[in-house]
C-alpha cells in the first residue's frame, strides 16, 4: 500500500471514528471502550498427543466446499471428516466460475448426499446458502420449489407472510438434513444498485425495523426445525458499489451506524444465532484492514460494544477481496486473531482439495510461534461446539 493511500486511510479513519462513536452512542454504546485487547501468550504442543488434538479442533473450525454430487470413503471431503475431525461442509448447486453442476441436482440426491456425510459425522455441520430469491443453492432447476427474495417479502409489508415464507424455506432446507444456513440478509438497502445486495433482491428493506422484524421471524422458523441461521453481513455492506466474491470493495465513505442496528437489536432479543463478517474495507471501524480480519470491528465492535457471545463466521476465505490481498495463511491468521471462529472455505474461486490439511498445518505453526494461543482456539470450538448442540 502506497505512502498516499495509507495516508488518506488514515484521514478517514479518523473522520470516521468519530461518526462512528456517534453512531454507536445512539445504540448505547461507549466508543471509549474501544480499545484492542494485548493478546495473550501460552505455549505450543508439548507432544504428539498434544498437537494430534489441536489439529482435530482446528479442523473442526473449518467448513469447506466440495464438487462431488456423491461421496465414498475414499472422497477427500471424507477422509477430512473421518480422519481429521472436519466441522463442517457447504454445499453448491453449481460451480461459482465454470457453472458446472456441483453438488445439489435433486432432492433425493442431495438427501443421500447428506445422509452419507451425517453418517461420517453426525455432528458435522452442513451448510447451505438459501436467502430466498435469485441466491437460492435449492431451486426449481435442482427440483426444489421456487421462493421469494427477502426484497419481495420485506415489501409486502405482512409478518404473516413473512411466517409463511420462512417457515417453507426452513422445512425445505430440514428436510434433506440441512443444520445450518447462511441467512439472513440483514444488509440495509441503502444502495439499490449495489451489485452484491440490492440489484440481487438480497435485502428486506432500507429501514432497519423492517429488516429486524422479517430476520426475527426468519430466524424463529428456521429454530423451529433446528436449523441454525447466521445474520450477515456484519458491519453492514447495504451501501457498497462492488461485490466481494471478485473485488475490493471499500465502504468507508457510504457506511451509516445505523446499519449496525439490526445486527444490534437482534442480539439484545436473543435472535442472533451466528454473525457473519463482511470482506470490506471500512475505515469508520479499522484504517488498514478488511472487517473480516480486524479485531477493531470483530472484538471491539461486535463483541465488545454490541455484546456478541456467540459464534462469528467468517464470509469465504477464498474471495478475491481476501485472497489477492492476503493469502490463506496470512487472512487465517488475523481472522482468528480478530475473533472469528468458524472459518468458511467455499472451495468456489479456487478449487484446493488440500485445503484442510493446508489450514490446519497453517495454525499448528500459528500455535507453536504463539501468534494465536491454543486459548483462542478453545474458545472457538467451544462457540462452534455450542452450536452443533
Amino acid at each position: 500500500m502506497g505512502d498516499a493511500r495509507l495516508t488518506r486511510r488514515r484521514l478517514l479513519h479518523g473522520a470516521g471514528m468519530a461518526t462512528l462513536g456517534v453512531g454507536l452512542a445512539a445504540c448505547g454504546a461507549d466508543p471509549a471502550r474501544m480499545r484492542t485487547p494485548e493478546p495473550a501468550v501460552t505455549g505450543a504442543p508439548t507432544s504428539q498427543g498434544d498437537e494430534a488434538a489441536l489439529r482435530r479442533k482446528i479442523a473442526s473450525l473449518l467448513v469447506v466446499g466440495f464438487r462431488e454430487p456423491t461421496v465414498d470413503a475414499g472422497n477427500w471431503v471424507m477422509q477430512a471428516i473421518t480422519g481429521m475431525g472436519l466441522g463442517g461442509v457447504i454445499l453448491f448447486d453449481r460451480d461459482q466460475l465454470t457453472k458446472a453442476p456441483r453438488n445439489i441436482t435433486s432432492p433425493d440426491q442431495v438427501k443421500s448426499l447428506i445422509r452419507t456425510l451425517k453418517e461420517a459425522s453426525p455432528s458435522l455441520i452442513v451448510s447451505v446458502d438459501q436467502e430466498g430469491g435469485r441466491t437460492s443453492r435449492l431451486n426449481p432447476g435442482n427440483g426444489f420449489p421456487a421462493t421469494r427474495s427477502e426484497a419481495e417479502i420485506g415489501a409486502a409489508g405482512s409478518l404473516e407472510v413473512t411466517k409463511a415464507w420462512a417457515r417453507d424455506l426452513a422445512q425445505t432446507l430440514a428436510s434433506p438434513g440441512f443444520t445450518f444456513n447462511f441467512a439472513p440478509v440483514v444488509d440495509l438497502n441503502l444502495n439499490p444498485t449495489n451489485p452484491a445486495i440490492g440489484e440481487l433482491g438480497r435485502s428486506f428493506s432500507a429501514d432497519p425495523r423492517v429488516v429486524v422484524a422479517n430476520a426475527t421471524e426468519e430466524v424463529r422458523q428456521h429454530r423451529e426445525v433446528k436449523v441454525v441461521t447466521s445474520l450477515k453481513h456484519f458491519p453492514g455492506l447495504g451501501s457498497a458499489t462492488g461485490n466481494t466474491d471478485f473485488d475490493v470493495v471499500d465502504v468507508s465513505s457510504t457506511w451509516k451506524p445505523v446499519e449496525l442496528e439490526p445486527f444490534r437489536d437482534m442480539i439484545a432479543t436473543g435472535m442472533a444465532d451466528t454473525i457473519m463478517v463482511a470482506h470490506i474495507l471500512n475505515s469508520q471501524i479499522d484504517p488498514a484492514l478488511p472487517m473480516s480480519l480486524s479485531r477493531a470491528a470483530v472484538s471491539d465492535v461486535l463483541r465488545n460494544q454490541l455484546g456478541w457471545k456467540g459464534a462469528v463466521v467468517s464470509d469465504d476465505m477464498q474471495a478475491v477481496a481476501i485472497a489477492s490481498r492476503y493469502g490463506r495463511d496470512e487472512a487465517v491468521a488475523l481472522a482468528l486473531d480478530a475473533g472469528v471462529d468458524l472459518l468458511v472455505f467455499a472451495n468456489q474461486q479456487e478449487y484446493d482439495p488440500q485445503v484442510v490439511t493446508g489450514v490446519v498445518d497453517g495454525v499448528v505453526n500459528l500455535v507453536r510461534s504463539n501468534r494465536i494461543t491454543e486459548t483462542r482456539i478453545d474458545e472457538a470450538v467451544a462457540r462452534v461446539n455450542a452450536l452443533r448442540r
